[in-house]
């Protein structure tokens, strides 16, 4: 494995070490303006690519507290994306200031859904100082009880999408002004930003020289390159004019906790919630949980199981379309799909060394060519304009191959 570094500043990068206990100390201060006199101990740090995040007991309460640095990823904040650290303190000042930053959107989304009722996210329990904590769920969450039971996969993802169906109408998306959307999530707007131009080829030349093996990078890199250049010439396909609804924006099975057991109603975390097209709430769960099958690796019984529950739920979304509508939708899951998986990918493979990815993170990245395979065999039929039915089954085939 390489330790070169990767640096997209001509300057020094942040220090990880300096970052880190910036933002304990941050968490620390907010929770002591939030609940005065109140005993605060910071428990576990819980792995993440984009902000920093930790579980923290105050008063005796369990609380999750959430710190973003300038709304950027974790790895963008210490590839130098911003500068060096002192540049990211001195913008991170005025940018905790602001109506407008990640957590302040993201407090005022959990506020909205829970007076909306459906879907049932966590509770937010305060925001002070760039800090936002949330009252932590209990309970299984999907991920795994897909590997718990994979026959039950088209249910747990109806129940889902049933307590979406609020959110999804057409009059919800009404009640969020665009101001208040987290666009940062859209996977289709990421895509973009990632891969862009020179730049973007030059962000995938440099992919994976602190994570992978070089015959491994070379691989890689060269089945990116074929991926994201069919992607950016489907991608007005998924950004095409058509009825937007809001969606939840970022949905994840580990992010979906079912406190009542499998057959209660999900509790959401996290939202991102955007105005968007129907498919992509659909793309982006199918996108982590084939991602969660290739790290997992449950068996080819069970992988072959969930992926045709996937199957089933997709068939029943599509069931009162009318044909050209689900052809359409179907199309547009595809291409969402891919852009999600090549977007979460990447961000691994460009982690520098001193981040600890989240627990899927790294098998992922040491099974990196197998994903990368399987967003090449199925984004080439997909370029090629082929039945979309066909292409679907070609995708759930390639998905059960990479879970074995």
């Amino acid at each position: 494995m390489s330790t070169a570094a990767v640096s997209t500043s001509p300057g020094p990068v942040p220090d990880a070490s300096e970052v880190f206990t910036f933002a304990r100390d941050e968490i620390r201060s907010a929770a002591a303006e939030l609940w005065p006199g109140a005993n605060v101990e910071m428990s576990a740090h819980i792995p993440s690519v984009t902000g920093y995040v930790h579980r923290i007991r105050v008063g005796g309460r369990e609380l999750y507290a959430k710190y973003s640095f300038l709304g950027m990823s974790l790895v963008s904040i210490l590839r130098g994306v911003a500068g060096d650290w002192a540049e990211v303190q001195r913008a991170q000042a005025g940018y905790v200031q602001r109506p407008d930053a990640l957590l302040v959107r993201e407090a005022a989304q959990l506020r909205l859904l829970a007076d909306l009722g459906r879907p049932r996210v966590c509770e937010a329990a305060g925001l002070a100082r760039g800090v936002l904590f949330t009252v932590p769920v209990p309970g299984p969450t999907l991920a795994a009880l897909l590997l718990r039971d994979p026959a039950g996969t088209a249910g747990l993802f109806e129940s889902v999408f049933a307590d979406l169906h609020r959110l999804h109408r057409s009059r919800t998306v009404q009640r969020l002004a665009p101001a208040g959307a987290i666009s940062e999530r859209s996977v289709a707007a990421t895509f973009q930003r990632k891969f862009n131009g020179i730049s973007g080829q030059t962000y995938l030349s440099r992919l994976g020289a602190e994570r992978c093996a070089e015959a491994d990078r070379a691989e890689v890199t060269a089945l990116l390159r074929a991926v994201v250049a069919r992607l950016h010439r489907m991608r007005p396909t998924a950004l095409a004019p058509g009825q937007a609804v809001l969606t939840y924006g970022d949905l994840k099975p580990e992010h979906l906790v079912f406190p009542d057991g499998p057959g209660g109603r999900p509790a959401l975390i996290d939202p991102g919630l955007l105005t968007a097209r129907s498919s992509v709430d659909a793309a982006k769960l199918i996108s982590r949980t084939v991602l969660l099958l290739a790290s997992a690796r449950p068996g080819a019984a069970a992988a072959e199981e969930i992926v045709q529950g996937l199957g089933a739920f997709a068939e029943q979304r599509m069931r009162p379309m009318a044909p050209k509508a689900a052809r359409s939708w179907l199309r547009e899951l595809l291409i969402v799909w891919l852009m999600d998986t090549v977007n979460i990918l990447t961000t691994f493979l460009s982690a520098p060394a001193v981040l600890s990815l989240p627990p899927r993170g790294r098998p992922l990245v040491e099974r990196a060519v197998a994903v990368c395979t399987m967003a090449d065999r199925i984004s080439t039929p997909l370029g090629g304009g082929l039945d979309v039915h066909r292409m679907w089954d070609t995708a759930l085939a390639q998905a059960t191959a990479v879970a074995g």
